[in-house]
């Protein structure tokens, strides 16, 4: 009886139909799910975003069609009168069977929400949805160390303030997406990134990052034996508490006993015009960078950040190398094999040419590579065809997780701040050029974060006897 009344009229009828179908899809989806058998992020969209809507749709025009039936036969505004007697076995019936097929779609949408909900807390979701736009990044990400972390830990974090606003936030992002509006490459840093100390001081914790840090750097000379050199340097990582000391260091600049803030003259934070440092007694001084159009008045008034984890670890989960370090990284874990001569030199100028998309790279840099030993090592070429082509593979993986044509993702696009071996790093305050009105300069002395062990030797001495007692 409900089911011949429902298909009184094509409103109804086209609601019963579309929410039937949307429920159907629906529960294959999920049984699938369930069973383990794998989709594409496309599939999760349809299932878990779309089709839910559908069936919500075609809910609501089941009753929409009785109303315009019933005011088409001239009841007043369409209404449909209710008339409940339980007494009567047809009501009973009726009752339960709402209650049956209504208990059975809270369930499927029930269970749809919830999927919806982990699906787009889902690295799939996040980087493999927009695939051109977010194919930098996800590649970039799981070649990175925190490649087993969600994106949603960083991005978003814990609590559901935050998780409203990256949905709102996503919004326009979506509808970028939709009229091929956005950016390329996509600004960074991202404005409106949650706070560090509320996701990476989750794992991260600045308290106990104490005494130092033994950190050995090689590279590989440009010369035909590809020469192996090592930077060894003992890294003053700092860091401990206001009650517990130990805050000189690297760390010495996170929010444990200093507070620092800045006003940054450019989006992407490389130039620094005004740094501010707040001590635990509330004594602050200002630096301002030499020679700039605006008073110190003017400085103040502009927009500052408290400078937190990800104004040194710009690019924590998503490190663009540069094709020096690049190719000095593969040749340390033999990806690239040392043996071939001039390998480092000819694999750093091959990754910096310009090909027209990254098809044509790959292609041109193994034909590039061969054609090298071939002019220069004809024997070689021969002998060692295998190899060099295998090398020619490696120089195109780097070259494939670091440029992005069609994003406008270059070398040295994304930049690191890490150090100032690359870029500005931390040069941007520490250059001498920021003076306080005592004329006191921030500091551009090295040994304040690390002391170099070793320069530039093929075999460091041992340093365990220069290494500081605490």
């Amino acid at each position: 009886m409900v089911l011949k009344r429902l298909t009184s009229n094509f409103i109804s009828f086209a609601g019963l139909l579309i929410t039937s179908v949307s429920l159907v899809f629906i529960v294959l989806i999920l049984i699938a799910a369930w069973l383990g058998f794998e989709s594409n992020p496309y599939v999760g969209v349809v299932a878990f975003l779309i089709l839910p809507g559908f069936a919500l749709f075609g809910l609501v025009m089941m009753p929409l069609g009785k109303a315009w039936e019933r005011r088409r036969a001239g009841h007043p505004m369409g209404l449909i009168r209710l008339e409940i007697d339980l007494e009567k076995p047809r009501t009973r019936r009726r009752i339960m069977t709402v209650v049956i097929v209504a208990s059975v779609l809270f369930a499927v949408l029930g269970a749809t929400t919830y999927q919806s909900v982990r699906f787009m807390d889902t690295t799939t979701f996040c980087g493999e949805v927009c695939h051109s736009v977010m194919q930098p990044e996800l590649t970039s990400y799981r070649h990175s160390p925190h490649a087993r972390v969600p994106c949603v830990e960083c991005h978003i974090g814990e609590g559901a303030d935050w998780y409203v606003k990256s949905k709102l936030s996503g919004i326009g992002q979506v509808i970028a997406v939709t009229f091929n509006t956005y950016d390329r490459p996509i600004p960074t840093p991202v404005q409106n990134l949650r706070p560090a100390r509320e996701t990476c001081e989750k794992c991260h914790w600045p308290e106990e990052f104490h005494s130092y840090k033994l950190v050995v750097k090689s590279h590989f000379q440009e010369d035909s034996a590809n020469t192996l050199l090592k930077n060894v340097l003992l890294m003053k990582v700092g860091g401990g508490s206001a009650k517990s000391g130990g805050t000189e260091g690297i760390h010495w600049h996170m929010n444990i006993k200093n507070k620092i803030e800045y006003v940054a003259l450019d989006r992407t934070r490389d130039t620094i015009g005004y740094v501010k440092m707040t001590d635990l007694e509330g004594r602050s001084t200002e630096f301002v960078a030499k020679d700039l159009p605006y008073t110190i008045d003017q400085l103040r008034a502009m927009p500052r950040r408290t400078m937190d984890c990800m104004d040194c670890h710009s690019r924590p989960s998503h490190v663009f190398e540069v094709p020096e370090v690049a190719v000095d990284e593969a040749l340390v874990t033999t990806d690239l094999p040392t043996d071939l001569p001039f390998i480092r030199r000819e694999g750093v100028r091959i990754l910096k040419q310009d090909y027209p998309s990254r098809d044509d790279a790959v292609r041109d840099i193994r034909v590039a590579l061969r054609s090298f030993y071939h002019d220069q090592y004809p024997e070689l070429a021969v002998s060692q065809a295998d190899k060099i082509d295998k090398a020619a593979d490696q120089l195109g993986q780097i070259y494939l997780r670091n440029v992005f044509p069609e994003m406008k993702i270059t070398w040295g696009t994304y930049r690191n701040f890490i150090g100032h071996t690359y870029t500005n790093g931390c040069f941007r305050c520490h250059d001498e050029e920021h003076v306080s009105p005592e004329g006191r300069t921030i500091s551009q002395d090295c040994n304040a974060c690390h002391e170099v062990l070793a320069f530039e030797e093929a075999n460091p001495k041992p340093v365990l006897d220069s290494l500081p007692r605490r």
